[in-house]
């Protein structure tokens, strides 16, 4: 049995980018639809009840237009809400942080790992609670870094406005410096054990969020070849190409797909940074509305 039927890919904005890249270079043959809510981004420093509203508004576009499973490519909506979305569809529904974490868990030497994300996902504790399931252990230092979504959605990737701000975010996680949010092992936010790995022990860090690989190369050059970086878009490819085998929803053979991109923000805004990745496959971008929800 085969399913010729697009893959549904929903993030807060170009973040999910990064993660259609994979999911394109892993699953060839697959068709894509893919929704940015770019009007209403960054989630990261929303309330969880505003991430749980958007993103589900933002699936149910996905699914009025009959897609096959679900991608939710936003970091901060699969930490709060994917368990809420697997109950409400009748179809597969593939986060992003268990992929991640597992990723992280493999490639740490040493057994430290560093975590970036917004507040809204460092506040779920959804990538230390998942490390620890693939290797309790595993010391896990999070870090909210809410100064980065939004340049990014902005198009600033490069220069040294941008890698001006990087550094400033990453500081306080290498320097395990008192200030930020950052909290290690099993500990939590706000807890009596607010003890740091020294800066030299973290040997690994995740990028958990799919907006961060958009500024990779910025990540290398500040951190050198010493830090592994990870991020959950190749690993989330990975676990969709299995469950499609598993699901038997594969494309037919021999089928030439189809990739559609909608964003509720600006299309000419999105088709730059989308542009950056991938050049002229995606010549235009349709615009969609959501509905009456507060931005």
């Amino acid at each position: 049995m085969t399913d010729p039927r697009p893959i549904g890919i929903f993030d807060s904005g170009v973040g999910g980018l990064t993660v259609l890249r994979e999911i394109i270079r892993r699953t060839t043959l697959e068709p894509t639809l893919y929704l940015g809510d770019n009007d209403r981004a960054p989630y990261g420093t929303r309330s969880d009840d505003e991430v749980l509203a958007f993103s589900t508004q933002s699936l149910e576009a996905l699914v009025e237009r009959d897609v096959k499973a679900l991608v939710v490519a936003c970091n901060t909506s699969t930490a709060v809400g994917l368990a809420a979305f697997r109950q409400r569809y009748d179809l597969p529904v593939l986060g992003v942080v268990r992929p991640g974490a597992a990723a992280a868990a493999l490639a740490t030497r040493n057994g430290r790992v560093g975590v970036i994300a917004t507040p809204a996902t460092i506040r779920s504790h959804a990538y230390l609670d998942a490390i620890k399931v693939e290797n309790p252990g595993v010391n896990v230092v999070e870090h909210a870094t809410p100064a980065l979504v939004p340049m990014v959605e902005a198009g600033e990737l490069t220069g040294p406005t941008a890698r001006a701000t990087l550094a400033a975010s990453l500081a306080p996680l290498l320097a395990g410096s008192e200030s930020g949010s950052a909290v290690s092992g099993s500990s939590r936010a706000g807890g009596d054990d607010d003890s740091r790995p020294p800066a030299d022990a973290i040997d690994t860090l995740l990028l958990g969020c799919t907006h961060y690989p958009l500024l990779r190369p910025l990540f290398v050059d500040l951190l050198g070849d010493d830090v592994a970086i990870v991020d959950s878009a190749t690993a989330t490819a990975s676990a969709l190409a299995e469950l499609l085998s598993v699901n038997r929803l594969e494309t037919p053979a021999g089928t030439t797909p189809s990739h559609v991109q909608m964003t509720t923000g600006d299309p000419g805004r999105f088709e730059a940074v989308a542009g950056r990745l991938f050049g002229p496959a995606f010549v235009s971008v349709e615009a969609v509305e959501l509905g009456a929800l507060a931005r």
